[in-house]
């Protein structure tokens, strides 16, 4: 039997089996006490909660069949709340697919220690081959544990569930006072998202940056949570491969300051907003920008681009025909995204 606790962002993960995983970041203070983890018997009986230990530890069997099951329980609140997951610093990646990109990108990084803490399976997969080096924890679930984990309607397609720590490149500058030289390994090229609500065009547009090679994310005020179980889905895994930052005008404006970089932003051609005049995206456009530090800020699907921004930045257009005013923000920007990456990166 193995075991292992959902730990706060930044610990590291020591699995020893038939034992408690231990956290070397143990006693830090967030997760303990109330507001730890039920320990699990090797029956799939569940046990009280536990608040004499700090932290709390978590064992289960290898199998679980109750969608009761305290365990369960957490992932589903893993999946559903924001707050539960940035306390545990973890969240779930549902579908093989996404999990495997994770992991190869993360040994492409020369990064051995997993990202992932454990891994479900449905009863009957047999998908251990696509990981290697895989040391975390393997628990087999029935598929109604599986349908109540993954909040999916059908499973036929899921294979494998995986609770993930929060990557290191994921920070939030309203909770972490870092310096802006350490926002992001590179700033030449910055998506940044003012307001984006809806999950899916957010995590569309996080994985087209990745695609396209941009350096990160930053998340203006009431953009929604990036590791959002739909936002997740669209993205693939690319919000854990991406630096993605959440932050103010004032944190985008140092930022912009320090590396002094030119703002763009995506932008109807004719709108009653009061705005300047627009400029056409073009090749022309995409070559005078190639060796420039640049954000380029896509506005969000009910209410376009914030007055900050409009005042800040120039706007560009995206040339169409038939009188069509805009497209969807995940579709005009993955054509930015395209056209304004510079040359050398292409």
């Amino acid at each position: 039997m193995v075991a292992v606790m959902v730990m706060p962002a930044g610990s590291r993960l020591r699995v020893h089996s038939g034992a408690s995983a231990v956290p070397s970041s143990a006693g830090s203070g967030r997760g303990g006490g109330a507001r730890g983890v039920p320990e699990i018997d090797g029956g799939d009986q569940v046990s009280s909660w536990s608040s004499s230990l700090s932290p709390p530890f978590l064992r289960w069997p290898a199998r679980i069949t109750s969608a009761s099951n305290p365990f369960v329980k957490h992932c589903v609140k893993l999946r559903l709340s924001s707050v539960y997951r940035r306390s545990c610093g973890s969240a779930l990646v549902v579908g093989l697919t996404p999990i495997l990109e994770i992991c190869r990108f993360q040994q492409l990084k020369g990064n051995d220690d997993s990202m992932v803490d454990c891994l479900l399976l449905l009863d009957g997969a047999d998908t251990l081959g696509g990981f290697h080096h895989f040391s975390a924890p393997v628990v087999h679930v029935s598929p109604i544990v599986m349908k109540k984990v993954s909040g999916m309607q059908s499973i036929d397609s899921i294979e494998a569930i995986a609770l993930m720590r929060l990557p290191g490149t994921f920070l939030n500058l309203e909770e972490n006072d870092e310096i802006c030289q350490r926002w992001f390994p590179s700033s030449h090229r910055l998506l940044v998202l003012d307001g984006i609500q809806d999950p899916g065009n957010l995590g569309t547009l996080i994985r087209s940056a990745m695609a396209f090679k941009w350096d990160g994310a930053f998340l203006l005020p009431n953009c929604c949570d990036p590791l959002n179980e739909k936002a997740l889905r669209a993205s693939r895994g690319a919000s854990f491969q991406l630096p993605v930052v959440s932050g103010t005008w004032s944190h985008l404006m140092t930022l912009k300051t320090k590396n002094k970089m030119k703002m763009l932003a995506g932008h109807p051609g004719s709108s009653a907003d009061g705005s300047n005049t627009t400029r056409s995206l073009s090749h022309e456009l995409a070559e005078s920008l190639a060796g420039e530090p640049l954000c380029l800020v896509l506005g969000s699907e009910g209410h376009g681009l914030s007055k900050q921004t409009v005042q800040a930045c120039k706007l560009v257009s995206i040339p169409m025909a038939g009188g069509f005013e805009s497209l969807n923000v995940s579709v005009a920007g993955g054509i930015f995204l395209f056209m304004l990456q510079p040359e050398t990166r292409r």
